[in-house]
């Protein structure tokens, strides 16, 4: 079969401006619950996330969200990674949650601020240890001469942490990604999809309804 032959139509259901909720955080919950209770797939709260390096180059790469309430969205990852130096140099990110088999998407548009060392340990020792270790083992993002080599290296981060609690990597810690806008798209009969964006002036949301 031809890659522009492979089609379908989406006939789960509409969304109208009336089933939305004022505030686009309590309807995110909405939405992020009813993919979870779905059991769609093994990571309900994957996110793509997207940033741009120095040179205007863009990025994308899956992260997990963490916590997510009317501050922000949260994930973790290594401080000295691509995405981490693109934030550096650009705090502007987009974040994507595909639930493809809902016909959903959601996509935010914010700043990603640094959590503080307090947060990210909070979050840290609530990780399994082999993750703990894990964390302490990548240089996330630079070359590698083999999997053995990594894998030798877990094996040294085990052994020097075999006794007692795993430190906070002091290069390791999170980001909460603020918005300013978000978006909600359902998908709909004959490609005209709803989409409605919720845009934000100081502390006030308004809700607009785009075109597909």
């Amino acid at each position: 079969m031809k890659l522009e032959d492979i089609r379908r139509e989406y006939t789960q259901q509409g969304l109208d401006r009336d089933q939305l909720d004022a505030n686009p955080f309590r309807q995110f919950d909405l939405w992020l619950q009813q993919a979870i209770d779905a059991n769609m797939t093994a990571d309900p709260t994957a996110m793509s996330l997207a940033t741009v390096d120095a040179d205007g180059q863009p990025s994308q790469r899956v992260v997990l969200l963490k916590h997510a309430d009317e501050q922000g969205f949260v994930f973790y990852t290594n401080l000295e990674s691509r995405k981490a130096r693109d934030i550096a140099g650009n705090d502007r990110v987009c974040l994507h949650f595909p639930w493809t088999p809902l016909e959903r998407q959601v996509v935010i548009y914010g700043r990603a601020e640094k959590l503080s060392v307090a947060e990210a340990t909070r979050y840290f020792i609530s990780r399994p240890r082999n993750s703990q270790i894990a964390a302490w083992t990548s240089h996330q993002s630079r070359s590698i001469g083999s999997r053995k080599l990594l894998e030798q290296a877990f094996e040294q981060m085990k052994h020097k942490f075999r006794d007692g609690d795993i430190p906070l990597p002091s290069f390791w810690g999170g980001y909460r990604v603020v918005p300013f806008k978000m978006e909600f798209w359902q998908g709909r009969g004959s490609r005209l999809h709803d989409r409605f964006m919720y845009s934000r002036d100081n502390d006030q949301w308004s809700l607009d309804r785009l075109q597909p």
